[in-house]
């Protein structure tokens, strides 16, 4: 979607005609869920995708037809992926998939797309609440934006916001999925997720590389500005060089559910150092790395610092997804996709899932 939305704006500023088209609601198995999203320009290039296959062609082709008919209103399609869209592309599955195709006919709807992309930018989160079929007065295509609070920020049509679609908003603390009522599709876009990435040797590197891949703003810690430079990790957004001890200290007041700690120093001292300061804190996430022995002796030790067996029971320790890793870039993965199902799947407490240890290279130097 951020990719899609940069080349809507900068096609909106380059006067090209397109059709902004998106999944809106999806029942049973389908390609793509909701959120995903193309575009189509009048010369047939398109970018993004709806999941490719039958229906991605029948979509573009529509919108296609509405460029050169000079369409205004936005559509809202709806294909079943029975013989008439799945055959050829193996999808008989029983699935429905919604499709906005919406082309950006007017100043308001363009001003919507701009509100939209600097929502996500911001990742602070946000809602869309689209009009699937006519309710409260609303015709298919119409839609509200709202901000990570609820505020109303922006919409397409004139007519008021029905009190009952503000009333149907979920927060976004919550992390809900998409869902519909009452003719309306809810589509939220979670907050995005800080990842700060205490030691920035190998197995920090790495997963920094992959974390930014899937949309985690990455922060990067350690004491050593050799390490923690541009040119090492050129995807973070902030390089923090200091004592870890103090800079944790500093950072933990400002820390959110919406943070990740993820604890990958070069030596055990530092690694109960940086859980000393990070494991009560809010961080919707704080693992470390480690074998078990290291683990059991460190919570141990801060157990007897005072550290609160309850702070220290979420923490994810050792890391990662048992896929069997050794490689640093096995145990990057295996890291990243634990990272992921936390954010996607919500928050799982604390016993140790796998044995991302020393007995592969070891994590910092």
């Amino acid at each position: 979607m951020r990719t899609v939305l940069v080349d809507l704006e900068a096609a909106l500023e380059q006067q090209r005609s397109c059709v902004f088209c998106a999944v809106v609601e999806t029942r049973g198995s389908t390609p793509q869920k909701a959120g995903a999203a193309m575009l189509v320009f009048a010369d047939g290039n398109q970018c993004g995708t709806l999941g490719g296959g039958c229906v991605e062609a029948e979509v573009r082709q529509r919108a296609l037809r509405v460029l050169a008919s000079g369409g205004e209103r936005p559509e809202v399609l709806t294909f079943h992926l029975d013989d008439d869209y799945g055959w050829d592309d193996g999808l008989i599955c029983g699935g429905r998939m919604s499709i906005l195709a919406d082309p950006l006919s007017s100043a308001r709807v363009r001003d919507y797309y701009r509100c939209l992309r600097r929502q996500i930018e911001d990742g602070q989160g946000c809602t869309q609440a689209l009009t699937l079929a006519p309710a409260f007065g609303l015709v298919p295509g119409d839609r509200f934006l709202f901000d990570a609070a609820g505020r109303l920020i922006a919409q397409t049509t004139d007519k008021a916001l029905p009190p009952e679609i503000s009333q149907s908003l979920v927060p976004l603390a919550q992390r809900p999925a998409p869902f519909s009522h009452h003719g309306i599709a809810y589509l939220p876009i979670l907050p995005r997720i800080t990842l700060l990435i205490v030691g920035a040797g190998h197995v920090g590197q790495a997963v920094a590389r992959l974390a930014a891949e899937v949309d985690f703003e990455v922060w990067v810690l350690d004491d050593r500005a050799f390490y923690a430079n541009r040119e090492r990790f050129p995807s973070a957004q902030r390089l923090l060089v200091g004592a870890i001890g103090p800079t944790l200290h500093q950072l933990a007041p400002t820390l959110t559910p919406s943070t990740y700690c993820l604890i990958v120093t070069r030596g055990h001292n530092h690694d109960e150092e940086a859980l000393y300061h990070l494991a009560a804190t809010p961080a919707g996430y704080v693992g470390m790395i480690g074998s078990k022995r290291k683990i059991k002796l460190i919570f141990e030790d801060l157990l007897a610092k005072g550290v609160p067996q309850e702070a220290l029971a979420r923490v994810h320790a050792p890391l990662g997804l048992p896929i069997g890793s050794r490689t640093v870039p096995e145990i990057a993965i295996s890291i990243v996709a634990e990272l992921i199902a936390c954010r996607n799947l919500g928050q799982q407490s604390g016993p140790p899932t796998t044995e991302n240890t020393e007995k592969g290279p070891r994590k910092g130097q």
